[in-house]
């Protein structure tokens, strides 16, 4: 591919450039790969979008060189904030107070999945920083995968909010558990006061710019209509900056905007009539989230004992996964099968942790490159399977309106932002 490139830059003059002109073709491609799939099998989109990214990054597309750096590490983070936001502002804290054991089952399955895949990996013969490190990669689910699945199979029921949930709290524990140990992963030995002060700063930091986030938005929404256009460019643009300021402060872009939609959440507690206002153009930033995460995961390198690592890691955090949910599943208001299938609408693995590896890239020159081996073939392996994963379990648990297999695409479904 980049033979071909250079054959086409002697002649091709585009007035932006023939990056801008390769990305174009490409997510011109993936929407129709999406489409099409979705309409001849029923698996949602995020399985094209993958796919697509998967084979140019393979391919060699140059668009999107590992580590991610720049505009497109911002690209990334910002339809990731995006997500989170969204997802954020699903989680009633009151429900919480309420049902307890959904708070359980959550600390319980990302604790069981950072053991599990970390103690896996140390028997695979994985030095315990790397597998440790891994651990708390494969602790997130994917909000933004699975939401584009509830949305393409229409799925609402009690397995699908639970899932959704878990999956955010799963993602603010990783989080801020990565962006903490990330800061002192060159040092041999640290001290209880040495680990619990970066996680209070990350913490603390990403607090305060979710909680101006929330309280600049409550205040937006005395004056200006949720419905309106100019609500949902609001909410991208201060979304935006939320995110460049709180990682510019030594917080987590991601976190930030997460917690800003749950603080939202309680300030607001009504319905958000915003995500169905926002559009194509979130909607094609989101895909471009999903292009770019198997496009750079593609890039990893592929042989015999990382596909072993791989096989274990996928197993271990998702039996661990399947145990914790179950565990906690008494008392919770479902029954085991539902507790199964809620585990395993927990399956997909995307652009959260393509985060959490850059950030291990960055913070270490030497470990980094390890562990980024080990989890992007995960990544782009559970970005597509565990899409397919997500989408059978909310099928089996009987709520999802679409079937696997459809000959005409759903019309007029009613879906909300999601990505």
């Amino acid at each position: 591919m980049s033979e071909l490139m250079a054959i086409w830059a002697d002649w091709l003059r585009p007035s932006a450039g023939l990056p801008t002109v390769q990305w174009a073709l490409l997510l011109a491609v993936a929407a129709a790969a999406g489409h099409l799939l979705q309409r001849h099998t029923g698996v949602p989109k995020v399985v094209g979008y993958s796919f697509i990214g998967a084979l140019a990054g393979l391919g060699g597309f140059s668009g999107a060189a590992w580590p991610l750096q720049g505009i497109g590490l911002f690209l990334l983070e910002l339809g990731v904030a995006v997500v989170l936001f969204e997802a954020g502002g699903r989680v009633a804290l009151r429900w919480f107070r309420h049902n307890p054991m959904v708070l359980l089952q959550s600390l319980l399955e990302a604790v069981l999945t950072a053991v599990a895949v970390s103690y896996a990996l140390k028997w695979m013969g994985v030095p315990a920083t790397v597998a440790e490190a891994t651990g708390l990669i494969a602790m997130a689910a994917s909000p933004a995968v699975l939401s584009r699945v509830v949305m393409d199979s229409g799925s609402s029921g009690p397995v699908t909010e639970r899932a959704l949930v878990l999956s955010t709290l799963s993602t603010l524990y990783a989080l801020t558990l990565v962006s903490a140990r990330a800061g002192v992963m060159h040092r041999p030995h640290t001290s209880l006061s040495e680990t619990l002060y970066p996680v209070l700063v990350v913490l603390g930091v990403s607090f305060v710019v979710g909680a101006v986030l929330a309280l600049v938005l409550r205040t937006a929404l005395r004056f200006m209509i949720p419905t309106s256009e100019n609500t949902s460019m609001l909410l991208l643009s201060l979304i935006a900056a939320a995110a460049a300021m709180a990682s510019h402060l030594g917080g987590s872009a991601p976190l930030a905007a997460l917690l800003g939609g749950m603080i939202l959440k309680q300030l607001n507690p009504r319905p958000w009539a915003w995500p169905r206002q926002l559009g194509t153009a979130a909607s094609l930033l989101l895909m471009l989230m999903f292009v770019l995460v198997s496009l750079a995961a593609a890039q990893a390198p592929w042989n015999p004992a990382v596909a072993g690592l791989v096989g274990v890691l996928v197993l271990a955090r998702m039996g661990a996964k399947v145990v914790g949910v179950e565990l906690a599943n008494w008392g919770s208001g479902t029954d085991w099968r539902q507790a199964l299938w809620t585990a395993g609408a927990m399956a997909p693995m995307s652009a959260v942790a393509l985060l959490l590896v850059t950030q291990f890239m960055a913070s270490s020159l030497t470990l980094g490159p390890v562990i980024a081996g080990i989890a992007l073939p995960a990544i782009l392996l559970m970005e597509v399977l565990g899409a397919v994963i997500a989408t059978f379990a909310l099928y089996r648990a009987g709520e999802s309106s679409v079937p696997l297999h459809m000959d005409t695409p759903a019309a007029g479904r009613p879906g909300a932002l999601h990505g």
